[in-house]
């Protein structure tokens, strides 16, 4: 497959759903770099089975590697056995013009603890 420059471009999407709230309101602005990888802990957009999800990328001590909403009324998905590509990487979130950055390729997202 050809890429051209664009695939290393950085894109804004808005929230549509409540799974990732608190952090992740419905109508903020994420922003996302396109990457194939990440660290444990980094939000991501990512095709399971065919469907797109923003969740957090969890890897556990054994490197089994899970989806977790922050909302808990959503399920956590195991990727084991799945059909999943992460397509991006959360680096800004925008909640009416207050913005936060996030270190995808850092453990927790650079956050201690």
């Amino acid at each position: 497959m050809t890429q051209d420059c664009s695939y290393n471009e950085l894109y804004a999407l808005q929230v549509l759903d409540d799974s990732m709230e608190p952090e992740f309101p419905v109508k903020c602005i994420i922003v996302i770099e396109p990457s194939e990888v990440c660290a444990s802990g980094a939000y991501v957009i990512i095709t399971v089975d065919g469907e797109r999800l923003f969740r957090q990328w969890v890897r556990d001590a054994e490197g089994r590697v899970r989806l977790v909403a922050l909302n808990p009324q959503y399920p956590s998905i195991e990727l084991a056995g799945t059909n999943h590509k992460i397509e991006g990487v959360i680096v800004q979130r925008n909640i009416r013009r207050k913005i936060k950055h996030y270190k995808p390729y850092e453990e927790n997202n650079g956050l201690a603890g």
